[in-house]
């Protein structure tokens, strides 16, 4: 395991030992209608039940025990066994099934090839480095025509500014093209205090997507800016930067090497 990953297991231990809002696990109204979250853009095909899920870098009691609620055969992998213990809390409060393995998301030895028909993976891509290891890794253990669905955070919402200018807007503070950690903040919404955070570029995010074998179906910028909110605030920041990117992709019976094919969904 890489120095950034190790800092960042601790960093999410410690988040959860004080009860941060980003460890944020299920609650049991959640299971009345647990598609809201775990399929929020129809994306998926349901039922689930007896499908093969990784969720992948998502540790917290979210996204596996409600999938486990479904049917599914559930393995949810994450760098903090503070935020695997989450879900085997909800699994076990829900009477549903699932397994937890600690381990980097660049380092998935623990499956074969093709294991999986989907995976789901939550933002996280931006605690590592470099973000080839990780999308190889899954196109190995996906199926061919396999889902791979993800959030990652926006480049551009790590290179702004966490407090508004007088004019309403936010500085760009970071260059697009940087190497290593960016600088920490702390009392932000949108960014883990004590995590090591990486920007990465929107050709990483989606043309590394393609080269690892991917096509892309369906790209969304989830909204949650709010105009009415207080200046400075998440709803706020998010009127103007938008925090996160989600990409639908498929697995395909032959990469595509680095041609971009994108089959934009309906």
């Amino acid at each position: 395991m890489k120095s950034e990953e190790r800092h960042n297991e601790h960093a999410w231990d410690d988040l959860v030992r004080v009860g941060s809002s980003f460890a944020n696990p299920a609650r049991p109204a959640d299971f009345q209608n647990p598609e809201l979250i775990i399929n929020p853009f129809g994306w998926l095909k349901a039922p689930f039940r007896g499908k093969r899920i990784l969720c992948l870098a998502a540790g917290g009691g979210r996204h596996g025990p409600l999938f486990a609620a479904e049917g599914a055969i559930v393995t949810v992998v994450d760098i903090s066994e503070e935020m695997l213990k989450l879900d085997r809390d909800v699994a076990q409060r829900e009477g549903v099934s699932l397994k937890t393995l600690q381990c980097s998301m660049t380092e998935l030895g623990e499956f074969g090839d093709s294991v999986f028909d989907i995976v789901l993976q939550p933002v996280s891509t931006c605690y590592v480095e470099k973000l080839a290891p990780v999308y190889a890794e899954i196109a190995r253990v996906i199926k061919p025509s396999g889902t791979y669905v993800s959030q990652h955070k926006q480049p551009v919402s790590l290179q702004a500014a966490t407090k508004p200018l007088a004019s309403g807007g936010y500085a760009l503070c970071e260059p697009y093209y940087r190497e290593g950690a960016l600088p920490q903040v702390a009392g932000s919404e949108h960014r883990e205090f004590g995590t090591k955070e990486y920007l990465h570029t929107l050709e990483d995010l989606l043309g590394g997507l393609c080269i690892a074998g991917f096509s892309i179906d369906a790209v969304k910028e989830p909204r949650h800016g709010n105009p009415l909110s207080e200046s400075g605030s998440f709803q706020a920041r998010s009127c103007f930067v938008p925090p996160y990117l989600a990409i639908k992709a498929t697995r395909l019976d032959e990469p595509s090497g680095s041609t971009l094919i994108w089959t934009p969904s309906n």
